[in-house]
């Protein structure tokens, strides 16, 4: 059994711990409400432009598609673009990303195709770096980044396009986590080379409408299809800068429910300990005084 001492320090360490899981949630509620409003202002616009592309992509469907829209005729060769976060204490934030990546990875291998990994967060490294280091061809630092932009999505995605280009692979997937709630953040995988755009119910119900494009839809697409690109990737860090923060956020509520949970048993212990060791002291005060 524990001394009294013992338990007065553990109490206190807890207590410690407890203002410390606290003090990261207010940080994260703080972080979220940020990370939360620039994913939900992305997402008109991502979608308007996947439906824009989605028009181009199905009128210039010949032989003279650019190659990042009609790919190399192969899918050989597939690498995967995990994206997590830089830091850990985030729940199953980074490991529910990193566990689809695996998945899909021993898929592709069990059907005799060739696996590259790019990993975008440090979290994401360290965890198929156990049992897939050799599939991994280069990592994305972004730890010294203040806040996110698009040219940091530019930035990978030109590293991506040259990489398609001098023919190291053929299918391009990103790994990311698309945020719905504070307790909801749904692991994804979307295929971004060679692009793939679908258009939303809405942009559908409106294909009857038809388009002349200048100089041509083939010239359009040449140019808008690298900027595809990174904004699929930018609204993949946006969307997983908020699901990082409302993981996070979410973890260190239940570590201080926990805290203070462990704190008020930790506190009947003590009580009891030190009832016992008064009643000790009381009976052997007793016993003397009888025995004179």
């Amino acid at each position: 059994m524990p001394s009294l001492k013992d338990l007065k320090n553990r109490i206190e360490s807890v207590k410690s711990t407890r203002k410390i899981t606290k003090a990261m949630q207010m940080v994260a509620a703080a972080k979220l409400r940020r990370a939360q409003e620039a994913a939900e202002a992305s997402r008109p616009y991502t979608a308007r432009f996947n439906a824009v592309m989605a028009g181009l992509a199905a009128s210039a469907g010949g032989g003279d598609a650019p190659k990042l829209l009609a790919g190399t005729g192969s899918d050989q060769v597939h690498l995967l673009v995990v994206m997590t976060a830089e830091r850990g204490l985030c729940g199953g934030f980074n490991s529910s990303i990193a566990k689809m990546a695996r998945a899909k990875a021993q898929e592709l291998q069990a059907q005799g195709k060739t696996v590259k990994i790019l990993t975008v967060g440090k979290k994401g490294r360290e965890q198929l770096k156990r049992d897939l280091e050799d599939l991994m061809i280069d990592h994305v630092d972004l730890s010294e980044v203040k806040r996110l932009g698009y040219n940091h999505a530019q930035g990978i995605a030109a590293d991506l396009i040259n990489r398609f280009n001098a023919g190291e692979f053929d299918v391009a997937t990103m790994f990311f986590s698309r945020f719905e709630s504070v307790i909801s953040q749904v692991p994804t995988a979307t295929q971004i080379i060679p692009a793939s755009y679908e258009a939303s119910d809405e942009d559908a119900a409106d294909s009857a409408t038809v388009y002349d494009y200048e100089p041509s839809e083939e010239g359009i697409l040449a140019t808008l299809l690298p900027s595809g690109v990174a904004t699929q990737l930018f609204s993949a860090l946006l969307e997983n800068g908020a699901s990082e923060q409302g993981a996070r956020m979410s973890a260190m509520d239940n570590a201080t429910r926990n805290a203070g949970d462990m704190i008020d048993k930790l506190t009947i212990e003590f009580n009891r300990s030190r009832q016992a060791v008064i009643t000790n002291e009381l009976i052997e005060i007793i016993s003397g005084a009888e025995a004179l």
